[in-house]
């Protein structure tokens, strides 16, 4: 399916960014801590969308007749 596939490359776009982000704020940061949030968020927000999309795409779909 089509979403999936677009799915795949938003996720591993937002876990490039985020994991540079979290990267950058260990490396440069006082408070390596501030880094947690942008973890979460890196494996939360994939995992959010695909469970969304599935629901969404699993009420649309017609019944067999």
């Amino acid at each position: 399916m089509l979403w999936k596939k677009l799915w795949v490359l938003f996720t591993v776009i937002w876990v490039v960014v985020s994991g540079l982000n979290a990267w950058t704020i260990i490396a440069f940061s006082e408070e390596p801590q501030k880094s947690l949030r942008p973890l979460v968020l890196m494996i939360a927000v994939p995992v959010v969308l695909y469970v969304i999309l599935e629901l969404w795409f699993r009420l649309r779909r017609k019944p067999p007749k």
